[in-house]
């Protein structure tokens, strides 16, 4: 009886130093999580108390890698067309397991590239530039004839006691004193400019550094893209666990291709919209064709808003010379952007965004207040991007909780 009384004692004991276990390492896990949670919260609060340095420094590190955050910024502008040539160019050889063609495919094609932007960089500053500074000196002077015609104008519809016209008459627009005025400025702050040389050269000379530095490693990266991709996926799969690894992974790819597709068929778009407006006011007999069609070629660039831009400063430009042909002008922009808005756009850049128009108004006002330009164009795609994993993400939870047909 004893004996039996001690197995069941023994027993007893067993299940009980078990369960003792199970909660002591349940109590300290939540006791990591709680301590996890306490250091971060005191390192939150020391870091809103002391912002200044917190951003100090973190604008030291990015000062530090800010070559390379160029360079990788290159990498990927230069990844897509190098990409597109070669898959043409080199395609079907490599498919073939050609030796020499999977050896030659990514230095010839990269070489190609950037050959091909560097040509249009050209162009931009040899023919358009000198365009550009004829067309303003050559309006500056319309604005200057056309001024007492104007005046004149307002006299005969108002009454001379307006003040319009009083305004208009004491308009003074003289280009050539506005001229001078810029030289003097220039003159006078040449002796500043002198004696601070040393400090634009170092920063010339560290501007260029960090360009060569960026370029060169560009092409590191392009040449070495595979390769460095396996090692990446190793040291994540070493630090991380498998499907944060796997989450992260799908959310770089979604991020590439959403952000290449957009990039690629925005410049195409864009480009084509500015050849569109180059042939047809050269048809119809626009002043400064070539002028506005490369101004709305790099307007268009800007999501939304760029084209109308784009229109604006044309319909200026041909208003200093022909009032009648400035709103034919209007018409044939609201004719070609419908064109572009219906047929072009969807099949150049389709869906590829994947963003509700609401999103995309939102994004370009954000980013445009927060980062300019460069806001508007990068967080359209970037928005996109967590539009589309927000998005998985609930479809996943309510699969999970078996719910369908909300309306």
């Amino acid at each position: 009886m004893s004996v039996i009384i001690n197995r069941e004692l023994t027993v007893e004991n067993i299940m009980w130093f078990v369960k003792w276990r199970i909660v002591l390492e349940l109590n300290r896990e939540n006791m990591k999580r709680i301590a996890a949670l306490i250091a971060f919260a005191v390192l939150l609060c020391l870091g809103l108390q002391h912002l200044s340095t917190v951003l100090a420094f973190l604008g030291e590190i990015v000062g530090m890698l800010y070559p390379f955050l160029l360079g990788g910024a290159i990498a990927f502008i230069l990844n897509v067309p190098m990409s597109f040539i070669e898959r043409r160019l080199f395609g079907k050889a490599k498919e073939k397991q050609n030796k020499m063609a999977v050896r030659l495919a990514r230095p010839v094609s990269l070489i190609i590239s950037i050959c091909f932007l560097a040509v249009v960089i050209l162009v931009v500053v040899l023919v358009v530039a000198p365009e550009l500074g004829n067309t303003f000196a050559s309006v500056g002077r319309r604005i200057e004839a056309n001024i007492p015609v104007f005046q004149k104008w307002l006299g005969e519809i108002l009454r001379e006691d307006s003040p319009v016209i009083s305004w208009v008459n004491s308009i003074d627009f003289q280009p050539q004193k506005m001229l001078n005025t810029v030289m003097d400025m220039l003159k006078n702050g040449a002796d500043g400019f002198l004696s601070s040389t040393i400090s634009v050269t170092m920063g010339i000379v560290n501007t260029a550094m960090n360009f060569g530095i960026g370029f060169i490693f560009a092409c590191y990266v392009l040449l070495q893209k595979e390769k460095l991709s396996v090692q990446i996926k190793k040291a994540m799969y070493a630090i991380l666990p498998e499907k944060t690894v796997a989450y992260c992974l799908h959310a770089c790819s979604l991020a590439h291709h959403i952000f290449a597709s957009f990039i690629a068929g925005q410049c195409i778009e864009a480009v084509i919209l500015g050849s569109m407006f180059f042939v047809a006011m050269t048809i119809f007999r626009f002043p400064y064709a070539l002028l506005v069609g490369v101004l709305i070629s790099f307007t268009a660039l800007i999501p939304v808003f760029g084209g109308f831009i784009g229109c604006g400063v044309g319909f200026f430009l041909i208003l200093m010379v022909n009032p009648v042909q400035a709103f034919a002008f209007l018409i044939l922009f609201l004719v070609l952007q419908q064109i572009e808005g219906n047929f072009i756009y969807p099949h150049v850049v389709g869906n590829s965004v994947g963003l509700p128009s609401i999103w995309v108004l939102a994004a370009v006002t954000v980013g445009g207040s927060l980062m300019g330009i460069a806001g508007m164009l990068v967080f359209i795609p970037l928005v996109s991007v967590v539009y589309t994993l927000f998005r998985e993400w609930v479809y996943g939870r309510l699969k999970k909780k078996k719910i369908r047909n909300i309306s």
